[in-house]
């Protein structure tokens, strides 16, 4: 079932288990635990730290535990942890043997000291590139503290479960059966939820920094551009973002990135992460910013976050970036993650055999719609304009599927649902004016994105689709305060250029810096 260079580097990982563990699997006739005992047997071959036994009591089948020898599991995969899980597998291996999982020391006896009981279950598809970061901080979790169980279900084996439980969404979280979580989450969002003194201690913390040279907003491509340029001046450098990685943590295929002919996103955030933190810069992370405040005493500027601490430094540089374009139509929101969708690749796999929609005809939208011909009944894209606006190759690609339909100058009016879950979307024939139905179970939206600059009205000048006005050096209306990325008026929302408008605003904002310090 593995391949052989798979099986070597597999082999290599092994090495490392501290103690010896057991892999118990439930098992029953089908085609899936067949396969699923053929990778546990090839696992089990490849140390003799590790032992299989099929005597499992679990209630999903094939589903298996590991634990230390002669203990109760408490990491569980209810499916087969291949695709983007495999590293997820190989990760609580190692860390259920006793090895550490990569985490600062505070963290981990933060997750020690929790008491109570927590039994966690994440539903993923395995296409999904967000929901490996789920199941390994659950299982990471499970691995450190005995009162906690973490399991990982693939919601395309399981689907009788994802329908009673009405999962239109993954990674979607249950602790102790009840909802927890929707989306990516990292250990420490997980545990700011359960520790509810942390948000208050880490701000706290926070607000007791000293003011940096250089603050940067934003964790992004842009952001951590800015942070490397300017940490390499030796100047005080400070990141303070919501989530490092940005947007790039949602996009899966990367494949104009020059150099490199072809990435994952959350392996370039991960890259992104790495090279920061490898320059001496006080990263500050899930912390969102809900304010700028220039004209601080001694010429700072200060940035508030949502948990109340400030945050000052003597420039900063906003690369907030963008988010998903939403719809803004009655029905959008209640039933979001209950049939609303912004990521086909992460919740294709829920809509198996249903009636899917793709609003949007750019190159996402037309992409989406391919992707999600090969997993649902029927898919119908719907474009706003006269005419499609993806690339002509994706346009003959989608024109080839049988299963999918085009429907053009289509203005989407409402989301319409049961009260539970999505059952169509009413639309408008822009040409007709005639109202218009169609009944499916998903929609996916694709229509763009929107600069993150809500918390910045009024502040800084801002374009009329609410970009943060730059210059050719980055710097914006407030003197002190630059700007790069997707947030911007710079044209072309791109990865690279957004890294290179990120170097060129810290440059920006060291030459401030220089100027600033020059007796007039």
């Amino acid at each position: 079932m593995l391949a052989a260079d798979i099986q070597a580097q597999l082999k290599a990982h092994l090495e490392k288990l501290v103690h010896p563990i057991d892999l118990v699997a439930s098992l029953d006739s089908s085609a899936k635990s067949r396969e699923l005992q053929a990778l546990l047997e090839a696992v089990a071959a490849l140390s003799d730290k590790v032992s299989l036994r099929t005597d499992g009591q679990g209630s999903r089948r094939p589903s298996f535990g590991i634990s230390r020898a002669g203990e109760v599991p408490r990491v569980h995969f209810a499916g087969i942890p291949m695709g983007h899980e495999f590293t997820s597998l190989v990760l609580a291996l190692l860390q259920v043997s006793g090895h550490p999982p990569r985490l600062e020391a505070q963290v981990a006896e933060q997750i020690r000291a929790l008491a109570g009981d927590f039994r966690f279950e994440a539903f993923v598809s395995l296409s999904c590139h967000n929901c490996p970061d789920v199941v390994q901080a659950l299982n990471a979790m499970a691995a450190l503290n005995p009162a906690i169980e973490a399991v990982m279900i693939d919601g395309a084996l399981f689907q009788a479960e994802v329908e009673s439980r009405q999962i239109m969404g993954v990674p979607a979280v249950f602790l102790n059966g009840e909802p927890f979580g929707q989306g990516r989450a990292s250990v420490e969002e997980i545990l700011a939820k359960l520790d509810t003194g942390a948000a208050a201690r880490e701000a706290d913390r926070i607000a007791q920094k000293g003011a940096f040279d250089v603050l940067v907003v934003g964790g992004g491509p842009a952001g951590s551009a800015a942070a490397i340029y300017a940490a390499r001046k030796g100047i005080r450098t400070g990141v303070v973002a919501e989530r490092f990685g940005g947007q790039v943590l949602d996009t899966l295929g990367i494949e104009n990135f020059i150099s490199v002919k072809e990435t994952e996103g959350p392996k370039l955030a991960m890259a992104l992460e790495q090279h920061v933190r490898s320059h001496d810069v006080d990263i500050i992370n899930l912390q969102r910013a809900e304010a700028l405040m220039p004209g601080l005493e001694g010429g700072l500027v200060g940035v508030r976050l949502a948990s109340g601490a400030v945050l000052r430094s003597r420039t900063v540089i906003l690369a907030t970036g963008a988010r998903w374009r939403e719809m803004n139509v009655p029905g959008e929101q209640r039933y979001r993650t209950k049939g609303v969708a912004y990521c086909p690749h992460c919740d294709g796999p829920l809509f198996k055999g249903k009636r899917v929609s793709v609003i949007g005809g750019g190159n996402s939208g037309v992409e989406a719609a391919i992707d999600l011909a090969g997993v649902a009944a029927h898919v119908t894209l719907l474009e706003f304009d006269q005419a499609l606006r993806a690339d002509a190759v994706l346009q003959k690609k989608l024109h080839s599927l049988s299963n999918v339909a085009v429907i053009t100058s289509a203005q989407t009016t409402e989301v319409l649902g049961d009260g539970q879950k999505v059952a169509g979307l009413a639309y408008r024939d822009r040409i007709s004016g005639e109202a218009r139905r169609l009944e499916l179970e998903g929609i996916f939206v694709q229509i763009g994105l929107l600069p993150n600059t809500d918390w910045l009205q009024g502040v800084v000048a801002l374009s009329p689709r609410g970009e943060i006005e730059v210059d050719a050096r980055g710097q914006t209306s407030v003197p002190g305060v630059f700007a790069a990325g997707d947030a911007t008026t710079v044209p072309f929302k791109q990865i690279i250029i957004a890294m290179g408008e990120g170097a060129k605003a810290s440059l920006g904002a060291f030459d401030h810096l220089i100027r600033m310090s020059v007796p007039g």
